[in-house]
């Protein structure tokens, strides 16, 4: 099992989290932890995104044009 040190709040302190039996297949890196004091369960939820690319952006048009 995985474990790792987070803040818990039914503890209301710093307590030892660890990965549950996980049945997704997760394995160490599965997102679900239990406080190992209160049996709290929290969610690691991570997310990916793509940013925006500047270069693909076009300017907005204020209906007049600046001198060169």
């Amino acid at each position: 099992m995985s474990e790792r040190e987070l803040y818990c709040d039914s503890c209301q302190g710093v307590q030892l989290f660890e990965v549950p039996p996980c049945e997704d297949g997760h394995g160490a890196d599965c997102p679900e932890l239990s406080c190992t004091g209160c049996g709290s369960a929290v969610l690691i939820a991570t997310f990916r995104f793509t940013p925006a690319r500047l270069a693909d952006r076009r300017p907005v048009s204020r209906g007049h044009r600046r001198a060169a």
